[in-house]
């Protein structure tokens, strides 16, 4: 991707002189809420597109609600987030551009929205009276919470914190509409967010800018990563090969299934290639611009959707 592995350090961060205006405010505000990572939040529709269901009007219904909830949930924590790290933030070559941190968008303001953020999502889960929603968004804010005022300091906890969050969002989208979730749905997803999250922090600890921005990071070492990876992904592939061969979850045979281990494999191959590049720090940056991995990713959820609903 053409990437540098050692970017040249960012020039010192420059606050504004005057305040920015209404429009500078409430375009800091969007790019806060960071709109490139609700991408995370299309796990809700893994366990009903895998269960067969999302051509049923009402569940593709109650998955939409849930994933626009995740994601106000989402950029309310990250509001939360970059207003509690607005120093830290500045001694990071990349995350001195956010907009709290820049100073483009005040740290009350960052504040106010993100609980407004936070508290809509809320009360439209429990206006809509799915009480596994509302209890599983809550999880979900109660681990982002922990993590914001303490879990993302403790090393190794970070990374599980991390990965919770995003098994979570996977879980929200089977619980929403009854869906049971199988244990090979856990495993599989818990092991790809383990490996999304520790190469992100690898490629974080590869980045000489940024040294103070992280306190967990001091505990990690890249050969340490490179094995999280390494088991993570290998465990991943085996239970998903065993889960595609036995059918998928409807547990019969289906070549279909096993055709998608193909594109499966060569994704996992292909991010580690990328994280190995250092440029794992951002996936959702990954996601949207690595052609090679996203044509893995369409092969991949074709061969599964026909398989399902054909």
């Amino acid at each position: 991707m053409g990437e540098s592995l050692y970017p040249a350090p960012a020039p010192a961060l420059t606050l504004p002189a005057s305040a920015p205006g209404p429009g500078a405010r409430a375009v800091g505000l969007l790019r806060a809420a960071r709109p490139k990572q609700w991408l995370k939040n299309l796990l809700v529709l893994a366990a009903p597109g895998t269960a067969g269901m999302l051509t049923d009007p009402g569940v593709l219904g109650w998955t939409v609600l849930t994933f626009v909830l995740f994601c106000l949930a989402a950029s309310g924590t990250y509001l939360l987030n970059d207003a509690r790290d607005v120093h830290h933030d500045r001694l990071h070559e990349r995350k001195r551009n956010r907009p709290v941190a820049a100073g483009i968008v005040p740290v009350p303001l960052a504040v106010g929205t993100g609980v407004a953020l936070v508290a809509g999502a809320l009360l439209v889960a429990i206006a809509s009276g799915n009480l596994p929603l509302l209890a599983v968004l809550l999880g979900y804010l109660a681990l982002t919470t922990a993590y914001t005022l303490w879990l993302k300091d403790i090393t190794v906890v970070d990374i599980a914190t991390v990965a919770g969050c995003h098994v979570l969002r996977a879980v929200a989208g089977g619980v929403v509409i009854g869906v049971p979730i199988t244990g090979w749905f856990i495993i599989v997803v818990s092991l790809a967010a383990l490996l999304v999250v520790a190469g992100k922090r690898e490629a974080e600890l590869r980045n000489p800018g940024s040294e103070g921005a992280r306190a967990s990071l001091n505990g990690y070492s890249r050969s340490y990563l490179v094995q999280i990876r390494t088991m993570a992904s290998a465990a991943m592939i085996v239970t998903y090969c065993l889960w595609a061969l036995e059918g998928g979850a409807a547990h019969e045979p289906n070549g279909f299934h096993a055709a998608s281990i193909v594109p499966f494999f060569v994704f996992v191959l292909r991010y580690h290639q990328l994280v190995d590049r250092g440029v794992g720090e951002e996936p959702e940056e990954i996601a949207l611009r690595d052609r090679p991995l996203q044509l893995c990713l369409l092969a991949l959820v074709g061969l599964i959707g026909v398989g399902i609903y054909a």
